[in-house]
């Protein structure tokens, strides 16, 4: 099912074109940003890194989530979406370095999705109220989860679910940050919990960003981001001048956060048991970011303000100091998750 867009269709999405930011072609430029419009009729939009929309397909499914992060999903060939208006998540493929993807099925949840993430040969889906799994064979993403667990809190306020070691860790933003164990083979088993030494003052925890055992969790009304390990939190760092750090991402030494009211973008250093700010800011934007990723030397933002989206494109240097590469304006407000899709990611389970 190949959806490509040209011509006045392509016009029509994009209220104010793409910038360039820099006219010489690196060697990742091969590489595709994609995001969800989040609307009723959910679709993904895939752009080069030029910001040339060159994909607009149906997921199948109804948007509508907010206040999340991890909306969209990449693992080698495979991408995730969310249909949260639909209680389901959309799984494209890509084949070779052949754009478009292609939906391969539509996998239900048991209610309403809102972050995805791929780890230990599953798809993990957080929706409102619980975490579920979903095994990744030669055939795709299981339609059945082969594991499910309750939130502590379940109220709805679910955000988003990262991969550790031999767990998953969960955000609801009615202050909960909790861990559920996985089998040896993936799934998840046996109920959640909270983790150690959550701050008293403990208000928000929204984004996550994991690497090994270790998980960095935004607690964004509290202005602070924590470190979170073997289910306790072991350091507190606050944000200064910035307000409300609500996404991460992880590039090596450095940890980004995107900080929605202050329409920025900072930079930690991270290592041992240190969270240290070291740019209180490398990005700016007009309007609040909603989520955020970083590959291949790459970053992408999502923000949105009034009645439009951008998709803002950095070249990362490896003193992590970014420099925009394009800039896509879209007629919707509610443009959702952002991942980056590597040229030579294909086919390997």
């Amino acid at each position: 099912m190949k959806r490509a867009i040209y011509g006045s269709a392509l016009l029509a999405l994009m209220a104010a074109g793409t910038v360039n930011a820099q006219t010489s072609h690196g060697w990742n430029d091969g590489d595709l940003i994609v995001t969800s419009s989040n609307t009723a009729s959910n679709e993904l939009l895939v752009y080069n890194t030029q910001g040339t929309l060159i994909e607009q397909s149906k997921t199948g499914g109804a948007g509508g989530v907010t206040g999340n992060a991890g909306g969209i999903a990449q693992n080698h060939d495979l991408l995730a979406v969310v249909n949260f208006g639909s209680g389901n998540v959309s799984i494209f493929q890509k084949w070779g370095n052949q754009a478009p993807l292609q939906l391969q099925r539509v996998v239900p949840a048991i209610t309403n999705p809102v972050s995805v993430a791929f780890g230990r040969n599953h798809l993990y889906i957080l929706t409102a109220t619980h975490i579920e799994s979903h095994l990744i064979d030669r055939y795709g993403v299981s339609a059945q989860a082969d594991g499910e667990a309750q939130l502590a809190i379940a109220d709805g306020s679910a955000a988003q679910v990262g991969v550790l070691g031999g767990q998953l860790i969960l955000t609801e933003k009615s202050n909960a940050i909790e861990t559920v164990n996985l089998t040896d083979q993936g799934a998840v088993s046996g109920a959640t919990k909270l983790v150690a030494n959550i701050p008293a003052n403990v208000n928000a925890p929204f984004g996550l960003a994991t690497r090994g055992n270790d998980a960095y969790v935004t607690i964004a009304h509290a202005n602070e981001i924590g470190l979170v390990r073997n289910d306790a939190v072991l350091t507190i760092t606050g944000s200064g001048t910035q307000m409300a750090p609500c996404w991460v991402t992880l590039d090596g030494p450095f940890l980004f956060s995107a900080n929605s009211p202050s329409h920025s973008v900072s930079r930690y250093a991270v290592y041992g048991e240190k969270i240290i700010q070291d740019a209180a800011v490398v990005a700016t934007f007009n309007g609040d970011p909603t989520d955020i990723t970083y590959r291949d030397n790459l970053a992408a933002v999502v923000d949105a303000n009034a009645s439009v989206s951008h998709v803002s494109i950095f070249n990362v240097d490896g003193d992590g100091n970014f420099n925009l590469k394009s800039s896509v304006t879209l007629n919707n407000p509610a443009t959702n998750g952002i991942a980056i899709i590597r040229n030579d990611d294909d086919f390997n389970y």
